[in-house]
């Protein structure tokens, strides 16, 4: 196990109605600017819930923040902050309202152009915020990361900045979701862990159980909650699930790959794909790539969470890949560049970038244009 220094400050407040202790928890006086995706808040009643419960502060509402935020959405979120004073932060939504807001919280502390941070990768002032969240996906509301775009270059980075306050989670708002938004975030939920835990083998049994606790929840009611997304007791456990996925608690001591997630983010800033059907499109053609260098934990993962027990290693670690690509063909998404009609220019140009960024990802940072290039060949 690797040294390691954790701390995660986010309260979590989990269960029915509690969208009600807002006025408890935020510090009274405060200027708060509530920031929302579109509509779905109003139709599935949490911004009747929110209004309620911040009745007697100061709100100012920002609307708009669009799938994969952009900056030019957020720059006139930050231009509204800082002509109304506000002091406290609430995003109401999903993954993308609340990285969103993390930029949002940052610029509204920032001379500059808030892009500037992103292109840095992490803020080092940003005002609280506190989080309602509506889409289990990114575990956003219990980290310090965010992903923004720029529609005018077609980038897509990470960046880091405060943790929320606090996070309300309240499995019912969930219910009205359309069933592809749960279907990319049970794949987001998956991958993170998969990120950390696929890499390299014998760094800490306890972080190994822990994310196959996840996996295994994850296989097993995914493909249920497809079906029944209003059963309370199901959608709990995934919006756990979510958070708990990338949170920190299953990354101590351990290292991090993260390939799927930058290659992932190239395609949706070059085609808006959604950023859970990246993910399943990607996931298995690297996994194909990287077999050899991920043997021994492929292995682990293919007995562990598949019950794979027959066959040679490569047959046991091609069924693990075959196994893991069904299951994302179980929720409805893609698992091939053809499948969203994406092909060799693409390839090209996210080999381009990498190469001219001089970037590596990886739990070994070799991931370069020329190894992207070769996984992306392989999600044909």
């Amino acid at each position: 196990m690797e040294n390691f220094i954790f701390q995660n400050p986010t309260k979590l407040i989990f269960g029915k109605g509690m969208i009600t202790r807002l006025a408890k928890e935020i510090p009274a006086g405060r200027r708060i600017l509530v920031t929302f995706g579109g509509g779905s808040v109003k139709r599935n009643g949490v911004y009747e819930q929110v209004r309620e419960a911040l009745k007697g502060f100061e709100v100012i509402e920002f609307w708009g923040i669009e799938s994969n935020p952009k900056i030019e959405t957020l720059r006139k979120a930050i231009q509204l902050g800082k002509e109304n004073q506000v002091d406290f932060l609430l995003a109401v939504g999903g993954g993308s309202v609340i990285d969103g807001t993390k930029l949002i919280a940052a610029g509204l502390l920032y001379e500059g152009d808030a892009w500037d941070l992103v292109l840095k990768g992490r803020a080092k002032a940003a005002l609280p915020l506190a989080t309602v969240l509506t889409l289990p996906a990114t575990g956003s509301e219990m980290n310090d990361g965010a992903v923004i775009s720029r529609i005018e270059t077609a980038e897509k980075y990470p960046f880091h900045s405060k943790f929320p306050v606090f996070s309300i989670l309240d499995p019912s708002v969930t219910f009205t979701l359309p069933v592809y938004q749960i279907a990319c975030g049970i794949a987001d939920t998956f991958v993170h862990v998969m990120e950390q835990y696929l890499t390299t083998p014998g760094q800490s049994r306890l972080m190994d159980r822990w994310a196959e606790g996840i996996l295994h929840t994850l296989t097993e009611i995914g493909p249920k909650i497809l079906e029944r997304q209003d059963d309370y007791d199901l959608m709990s456990e995934f919006m756990l699930c979510a958070t708990m996925g990338l949170n920190g608690f299953i990354a101590m001591g351990v290292r991090e790959d993260w390939a799927t997630h930058m290659i992932g983010h190239e395609l949706t800033a070059l085609h808006g794909l959604t950023h859970g059907a990246t993910l399943t499109i990607v996931m298995p053609g690297l996994l194909r790539t990287l077999k050899q260098k991920k043997l021994a934990k492929l292995l682990q993962y293919g007995e562990r969470i598949w019950e794979i027990k027959e066959g040679t290693e490569q047959e046991k670690v091609e069924l693990a890949i075959q196994k893991t690509e069904v299951f994302f063909k179980s929720l409805g998404l893609p698992t091939r560049l053809g499948d969203v009609q994406i092909g060799e220019e693409t390839i090209r140009e996210i080999e381009k970038r990498f190469n001219e960024r001089q970037v590596g990802f990886g739990e070994d940072q070799d991931v370069t244009g020329t190894v992207a290039r070769k996984i992306l060949e392989n999600c044909k």
